[in-house]
């Protein structure tokens, strides 16, 4: 069964942000004649990636909500021009929106069961409906 992990997505204001920012990284990558995926560089670096790898997302949370994830597709542990050991996250360039899932504040990465990870939105039938609405509606535990 796959392991995922959870972050907060620090500056973006909405999952289009993230989908903004996402779209942005994949076209340099591909005029660049890299691979068409985003990466997300932390400190720490997973010890489960095999569990993570086999078939885990990196869940997002964006304005104190759970609200997408992207599939990981690599883990690549390097060091920095400072000489600091970092880790690269490589992530599917699609941005899949999930249920909202209210999430407090908290630093670096966290592993999330799959028991725990929300469901696909697309798969509750509420693609549509308006991120402030949704986001209200996760707060009032309504959603």
């Amino acid at each position: 069964m796959a392991l995922h992990l959870i972050k907060l997505c620090v500056g973006a204001e909405s999952i289009d942000d993230l989908r903004d920012w996402v779209a942005e990284r994949t076209s340099l990558a591909i005029a660049a004649g890299l691979p068409p995926h985003s990466v997300h560089v932390t400190r720490m670096s997973p010890k489960r990636s095999a569990e993570i790898l086999d078939g885990g997302s990196l869940y997002w949370v964006i304005k104190g909500v759970l609200s997408a994830r992207q599939q990981l597709i690599g883990i690549e542990d390097f060091t920095d021009n400072d000489g600091i050991g970092r880790c690269r996250l490589m992530l599917a360039p699609d941005v899949i929106e999930t249920m909202p899932q209210p999430k407090r504040p908290f630093q670096g990465w966290r592993y999330l069961e799959t028991k725990d990870a929300p469901a696909d939105l697309m798969a509750g039938g509420l693609g549509e409906m308006p991120a402030d609405l949704k986001r209200e509606l996760a707060e009032l535990g309504l959603l």
